[in-house]
């Protein structure tokens, strides 16, 4: 191609002993470290010691090579190494990339749960600084508390990391401390009943449009199972529960009070959103007003004008980009997971955009993101 590509959706895997820097220091006794024998490495922490899992990190190897655990060593530098990262973007020639991974520790204990989200975060952005245009960190941010969610999106931004990601679902205010499952998906196992549409969220979405940034949420509401068993079939619900919390922001007026904000689903696929676009008109125009629904605009209203999705392998979404908007979309090659276009992301674009206008393409895998992020 004759443009720059930057991918909205790659990932950090950084190595577990960071936890053990970046931790207030009362803390850092607490934090994971590394255990390893003849069979693999092993996160040890709390009361677990769980093996090393590869899964997030398989970027060159063969897919009948994959495995599901191993040794941090046999996973590729980029992935904690930004000199490395760059030089991986080089081989794939990928301007820039959206970074996700990492995130909160999962623990039961509140104060070191809300700690592991600032030391993650300034992880991160140490990470970034190594080449801020084209390491664009998106922080992790608790929604358990308002006040504290404000405080961390002012950090972020002051961090220079690029957005803000929260979990799906909000916790329940009423529920027993820790209802939070920490890492990288940030899934929530509180109330499927509360909403980011509550007025008690309204300082936050005032502070995320005072810092120009966007709300990430990734890899739908539901966790994903690593067992062979279980995988596969989670591994596709995991798409298409994102619908859940994008008709709760829509359904429940957050979008039509605050305008301006911008709604990224991420790695969540593009090809259900025609459908869900259009079913959720077919409701309102039904349902809304024995609901009692003050929406003064049909759902694909708001969806067009402030949602926006990445995706890796779909070319029904492609095929359908403008019921769901071109300027909606964002490539993605998800470095360094197992799904990865990575080293051949220039080669899967052409396939996905066969007979696609240059327009269109340009938008998609470069302008897009680029004006989301402020890069142009």
């Amino acid at each position: 191609m004759d443009h720059d590509i930057i991918s909205g959706d790659s990932h950090v895997n950084p190595d577990p002993r960071f936890w053990s820097e970046y931790l207030p220091e009362r803390l850092r006794d607490r934090a994971p470290r590394i255990e390893s024998d003849s069979e693999g490495d092993y996160i040890v922490f709390e009361d677990t010691r769980r093996p090393f899992t590869l899964l997030g990190a398989l970027a060159g190897t063969d897919v009948e090579d994959y495995k599901l655990h191993g040794k941090l060593s046999d996973t590729r530098p980029g992935g904690w190494d930004p000199a490395a990262r760059l030089e991986d973007q080089d081989i794939d020639g990928v301007q820039a990339e959206v970074l996700y991974g990492g995130g909160p520790l999962a623990t039961r204990d509140p104060e070191l749960r809300l700690a592991s989200f600032r030391a993650y975060n300034d992880w991160l952005a140490d990470f970034c600084s190594a080449s801020p245009r084209r390491l664009l960190g998106i922080g992790y941010v608790p929604t358990d508390d308002v006040d504290r969610a404000i405080e961390e999106v002012r950090h972020i931004a002051r961090r220079g990391l690029s957005g803000m990601l929260i979990p799906p679902f909000p916790p329940d205010p009423d529920a027993e401390e820790g209802n939070v499952v920490g890492g990288s998906e940030m899934i929530l196992t509180g109330s499927r009943d509360r909403s980011y549409a509550e007025e008690r969220f309204d300082p936050l979405w005032r502070a995320v449009l005072d810092e120009g940034m966007a709300v990430h949420m990734h890899l739908g509401a539901r966790p994903t199972r690593t067992h062979e068993a279980h995988f596969l079939p989670d591994m596709v619900m995991s798409k298409l529960t994102m619908a859940e919390p994008l008709a709760l922001f829509i359904f429940g007026g957050l979008l039509e009070r605050y305008p301006q904000l911008k709604l990224v689903s991420v790695e969540s696929g593009i090809g259900w959103m025609p459908f869900v676009v259009h079913y959720m008109d077919h409701l309102w125009h039904k349902h809304r007003h024995w609901t009692g629904n003050r929406l003064p605009e049909p759902p694909s209203v708001y969806f067009r004008r402030q949602i926006l999705g990445t995706f890796l392998d779909d070319p029904v979404g492609v095929r359908e980009r403008a019921e769901i908007g071109v300027e909606n979309i964002l490539w993605s090659s998800d470095y360094p997971h197992g799904e990865t276009t990575w080293p051949n992301s220039h080669a899967s674009i052409e396939r996905h955009f066969e007979g696609v206008p240059e327009e269109d393409r340009y938008k998609i895998t470069y302008e897009n993101a680029a004006r989301l992020y402020h890069l142009i």
